[in-house]
């Protein structure tokens, strides 16, 4: 039996992206590519392609089609559809957090800051 799978269905079945609209718009925006070529979403997934998968802050994933799947299941089924040949992911040094600032600390008890304190502060986070 020859299944015919829609590649935005099959990302979203391997679990690669969290929903099949995500994986729709990442093809659209040319973040998914069949051999260095753009693909559309309807495009049918065949055993033995390859696709290269560009994700935020410069990672990417080169998988291998093994097995075609259509509906979305645990991890270690949809693992087995496909071989992963992605050069390994340096470790990503994480951001500083936007809402925790060690150099900026009020009194414990002062209350929630003024106006003029959030302008204050306001000032010190654009520099």
């Amino acid at each position: 039996m020859d299944k015919s799978i829609r590649l935005d269905s099959y990302l979203w079945a391997i679990r690669m992206y969290k929903s099949r609209s995500l994986a729709t718009d990442a093809i659209k925006s040319n973040k998914v590519k069949l051999n260095d070529e753009l693909v559309k979403a309807a495009h049918l997934v065949k055993i033995g392609e390859r696709y290269t998968l560009a994700f935020p802050q410069g990672v990417k994933k080169i998988i291998e089609v093994t097995g075609l799947i259509d509906k979305r299941q645990s991890f270690e089924i949809a693992k087995e559809n496909y071989i992963d040949h992605s050069p390994p992911v340096d470790k990503i040094e994480g951001l500083p957090s936007v809402f925790f600032m060690p150099n900026m600390q009020r009194e414990r008890g002062a209350g929630r800051p003024t106006k003029k304190d959030r302008r204050d502060m306001n000032d010190f986070r654009k520099d």
